[in-house]
């Protein structure tokens, strides 16, 4: 297991450095080879060349592209300064650089953002896993029923709605139509209330999309997995019904799902831009959107490096907790 742990640990730095690499290449080579000038995203449109070259030279915009990348991973580290020729501005590490925009460390800022992400992340992947994982088991025991077809039905309703039409509707009737909830977020450490009743709506709205897909995924699985020979010779045992499904039908059944539940998962930290738009949470995906627009090229590399490593480190735990979950399965 320790081994192992070491061998994956050098893959995720690696892939991470990789990841880096063709992310700083598409932000500042192409640019440079499409005749645009990152540093004019910074001084703004109005400014006179001595100012672009200021700045250029106080970026290292001026460097070849290896080389600023160098530097960005060794910001990263140990953190790093930028210098116009006079003044000295420290950034320290994890240095993503300076927001073009705001003229603020990015770091700083993505940890301002990262608690809303979380928060919405938490609480949606604790009602769809255990609601998709439910329903789909019990459709799957109750095949062909009401209850089976009721809630595929559902699922695919679920599967096929945007997020920002159950999320606009869920707004227009418990928030302005009904008076129920504030959808407004606030911080917990504020108001644990407060910030619950602004979070249950993009809890329930996100959560409502990814069940119906878990909930489908599962369904087929435990159909797939109660027609295996282990199954059967588990029933001709005398086995409990509830101890066949649970104890063995259930783990081959949550491979799968412990599978895309680590990517969604990494994917979901890294910013989920749509309800985040749709509900007005500033998190990492709102603002990342608003990075776009802005062209402000080190905020979007901080979030893309930031979505990779909680991607990355989700399918590290996913592929640990495979052992737990499967006996079958051995890690060397």
């Amino acid at each position: 297991m320790l081994a192992y742990l070491i061998r994956r640990l050098f893959a995720v730095i690696l892939m991470l450095l990789v990841i880096a690499l063709v992310t700083f290449g598409i932000f500042f080579l192409i640019p440079k080879l499409t005749g645009s000038d990152p540093a004019l995203y910074f001084v703004g449109k109005q400014t006179d060349p001595a100012s672009i070259e200021g700045i250029r030279k106080k970026m290292g915009l001026d460097d070849p592209v290896l080389i600023q990348y160098v530097k960005f991973v060794w910001g990263l580290v140990a953190g790093r300064d930028y210098s116009n020729g006079t003044d000295i501005t420290h950034c320290a590490a994890p240095c993503f650089g300076y927001s073009f925009k705001t003229e603020q460390e990015v770091w700083p800022l993505l940890m301002d953002w990262l608690p809303v992400t979380l928060s919405l992340a938490a609480g949606a992947v604790v009602l769809w896993v255990i609601g998709g994982v439910a329903t789909g088991v019990l459709s799957a025991l109750k095949r062909g029923s009401v209850w089976d077809r009721s809630a595929m039905s559902v699922a695919l309703a679920g599967v096929s709605l945007p997020v920002y039409f159950t999320g606009l509707l869920s707004l227009a009737i418990f928030v302005y139509g009904l008076d129920w909830l504030n959808g407004e977020y606030v911080d917990f450490g504020t108001d644990p209330s407060a910030w619950f009743g602004g979070m249950i709506l993009p809890w329930i709205t996100l959560a409502f999309l990814f069940a119906a897909m878990y909930a489908r995924l599962t369904r087929a699985t435990m159909l797939e997995v109660l027609g295996e020979d282990y199954i059967r010779t588990a029933r001709a045992k005398g086995l409990r019904e509830p101890v066949v499904i649970g104890k063995h039908a259930m783990r081959s059944t949550m491979t799968p799902i412990l599978t895309i539940l680590g990517m969604d998962l990494g994917a979901l930290v890294g910013g989920a831009v749509l309800t985040e738009s749709t509900f007005n949470l500033h998190g990492l995906g709102y603002n990342a959107v608003k990075a776009i627009s802005d062209r402000d090229l080190p905020v979007i590399l901080g979030v893309t490096l930031l979505a990779a490593f909680f991607v990355v480190l989700a399918n590290l735990i996913v592929d640990v907790l495979y052992a737990v979950i499967d006996p079958r399965v051995r890690l060397s």
